[in-house]
């Protein structure tokens, strides 16, 4: 509670005081003021009080108004002052629940701070929408750019992307060209991105779009990715098991984890259990396969050229390397000594 130097179930105590008992119970019920700091729903207090919703909306309203006109209202200036410097600190633009737990971690003391900015005629709530998260504002310009800039951002990310939080920041800054440079420090910038509900970060920090899987984890695959990603080489599927489960929390088993290797394109088989992430570069397929590629995309090649670029692509042993260029039906060595894949010819039918 060091951000305030008031304490807010006085401050709201006062306030509330100045109506009727009807309306100071329906507030502390709406608000959540009471001992059980429950917030309910217009129906539920409706239920209650034998009542319609829209009656207790109106009782709400005409709460809020009454406090606002209220001389108790006038004398409170100086906490809502304290709550706008509180605001203003944190970037001018801030998600509901991190003004809140910046404040207190109370859940009582938070609904009454929730109360305070509702009554504030300074603070502007933006409700939550596809785009972003429930939010609070100072200025409605710099709320306008922040959120401009926060689409911009989404829309220049594609579903691949994986950003460190540093990069992710550096990027939000170039879209931030017309916000004032007094807000542009990391600590504002990463408290603005969580602003947005279309970028998000995964269990290891890093950043992207919300609904890709890459930081919106389904399933197995998705925590095979990021463990190999972050291992950053080939690494065995029983250890990417391991360290699913120490990274995690979750059961991870060895041979689910490799069936779903197995299964999907974005890991590579490398060598015996070994996987890499195809995005490195690695060639799909069998070490016959590779050797393939290799000659199609470079010409013939000697037995050592050939040696040195398969085991670029794969953990194995000169000798598969070799068994595998020995095979007829493949490839054939001219006199140079290189060699070059043999072209299947599919008989014609006969007329």
């Amino acid at each position: 509670m060091s951000t305030i130097s008031f304490k807010p179930k006085q401050v709201t105590k006062r306030l509330i005081a100045v109506l009727p008992d009807r309306a100071q119970e329906v507030i502390t019920a709406r608000y959540g003021l009471g001992k059980e700091a429950k917030r309910l729903t217009l129906e539920a207090i409706g239920k209650k009080y034998g009542i319609t919703r829209e009656r207790v909306r109106q009782i709400e309203n005409y709460a809020i108004a009454n406090i606002r006109k209220s001389d108790a209202y006038g004398k409170e200036k100086a906490i809502f002052a304290d709550l706008e410097q509180v605001l203003h600190s944190l970037g001018g633009v801030v998600v509901e629940d991190d003004l809140l737990a910046h404040i207190s971690k109370d859940v009582s003391l938070q609904n009454h701070l929730n109360f305070l900015l509702v009554l504030g005629d300074t603070f502007e709530r933006q409700k939550e929408d596809e785009h972003f998260n429930h939010r609070w504002h100072v200025n409605e310009e710099l709320a306008r750019q922040v959120e401009a800039s926060l689409q911009k951002l989404y829309k220049s990310i594609s579903n691949d992307d994986l950003l460190s939080e540093s990069e992710m920041v550096n990027k939000f800054l170039e879209h931030l060209k017309d916000v004032s440079e007094k807000h542009k420090n990391e600590e504002v910038v990463r408290r603005w991105l969580k602003l947005s509900k279309k970028v998000a970060k995964n269990p290891l920090g890093e950043w992207g779009l919300a609904d890709s899987p890459n930081i919106k984890t389904k399933g197995m695959r998705d925590y095979a990715f990021l463990v190999i990603r972050k291992h950053g080489s080939p690494i065995h599927f029983t250890q990417v098991a391991k360290n699913i489960e120490k990274i995690f929390n979750i059961k991870a088993h060895v041979a689910t984890c490799h069936n779903e290797l197995i299964k999907d394109p974005r890991f590579v088989l490398v060598g015996r259990g070994l996987y890499a992430l195809a995005e490195w570069g690695y060639m799909s397929g069998v070490v016959k396969d590779v050797i393939k590629k290799i000659i199609e995309r470079s010409g013939p090649l000697s037995k050592s050229e050939i040696i040195e670029k398969v085991l670029k692509e794969r953990y194995v042993k000169e000798n598969t390397i070799m068994v595998n260029l020995q095979n007829p039906k493949h490839f054939k060595k001219d006199k140079e000594g290189k060699y070059s894949v043999v072209i299947s010819l599919v008989p014609t039918a006969k007329a």
